[in-house]
């Protein structure tokens, strides 16, 4: 009988389930210089961002290495040097301390915001129908619309597209938990939403991208070309993404992998080719799908590896690369 998560993800593919967020932290980046300067510190483009628009974007140091990642929304009120930066709680504080200490001159105000408020998701293939029900609008990927319902004022906003519509709900605690009561559809677990993000082959920051002290990547290496603005101007750490682009290529490249052998036991496992080293796994997990239980992976492989069709193997079995999405 499917278990749980294959029950979970065909609820994903076929209808709408929702989760409690509890891994998100927002920045508001204001002033009359914020456009302009903003646009300097990360990756994309974000002085064509329209009213309620947004996109996804890299922090970088001076090497173009990454510092962070995140979601930049410019606000739709009538003020068009107002943003709301979303990223993950962990990386909230480093984040603003990495912004803080480039403003300079800059008539530019960064103030964490919704800390006090809680988030929903809503997650499916019907999920607007869902949206529908509960007062809200539907709205394309990367947008944000401020939104009046029965419950309370809601912030709805929606990431970078995936292989399935989400939609996340911010507002005050009662709101949600009044959103949360009229909901007919089932609760999804943790579980099922880390293999939903293994199968989309969607990096985690902290996990898949990292800034350590044994590893520190490089925007083209993550394969998140929707990431980056090749003719925005100047930025921090530009020199180093353009000199990538001109060169037409990486030593590695983020890839999806399924496994024939074992689990990995630990994360981050080497990958090897002919004896030798050619990238490593950063996220591993047994997924039920409907042709079975599948040891779906993401990770790094050396180009030359990847180009050349070598065997992939970790300790414990084969890595066979996939398609990037």
């Amino acid at each position: 009988m499917p278990n749980d998560s294959q029950n979970e993800l065909t609820t994903i593919r076929e209808g709408a389930g929702f989760a409690s967020i509890t891994d998100r932290a927002f920045l508001r980046i204001t002033g009359s210089d914020a456009a302009r300067w903003l646009n300097g510190m990360v990756t994309n483009s974000i002085q064509t961002l329209e009213p309620g628009e947004g996109n996804y974007d890299f922090l970088l140091n001076a090497q173009g290495r990454i510092q962070g990642d995140c979601t930049i929304y410019r606000e739709t009120n009538s003020d068009p040097t107002e943003f709301l930066l979303a990223t993950t709680s962990s990386q909230l504080d480093p984040i603003q301390q990495h912004l803080d200490h480039f403003i300079i001159m800059d008539d530019v105000e960064l103030t964490p915001a919704y800390a006090d408020e809680s988030g929903l998701l809503i997650l499916g293939k019907n999920a607007t129908e869902i949206l529908a029900k509960l007062g809200l609008p539907a709205i394309d990927p990367l947008h944000l619309v401020h939104a009046d319902t029965e419950h309370g004022p809601v912030l709805l906003f929606s990431p970078s597209p995936t292989s399935i519509p989400r939609f996340e709900l911010r507002a005050a605690t009662s709101t949600i938990d009044s959103l949360r009561a009229a909901l007919t559809i089932p609760e999804l677990s943790p579980e099922s939403l880390e293999h939903l993000r293994l199968l989309d082959a969607t990096p985690l920051y902290g996990r898949d991208i990292r800034n350590t002290e044994t590893a520190r990547d490089l925007p083209q290496e993550t394969a998140q070309t929707h990431a980056l603005h090749f003719s925005k101007g100047c930025y921090l750490g530009q020199e180093i993404v353009e000199r990538i682009r001109s060169r037409g290529q990486v030593h590695r490249q983020f890839t999806a992998f399924r496994l024939t052998g074992d689990l990995p036991t630990t994360l981050p496992a080497p990958l090897e080719a002919a004896g030798k080293a050619a990238g490593e796994l950063t996220s591993a997990a047994l997924v039920s799908l409907p042709e079975g239980p599948t040891l779906i992976a993401l990770g790094y492989a050396r180009r030359e590896a990847l180009e050349t069709k070598q065997t992939l193997t970790y300790p414990g079995g084969t890595a066979v690369p996939q398609q990037n999405k």
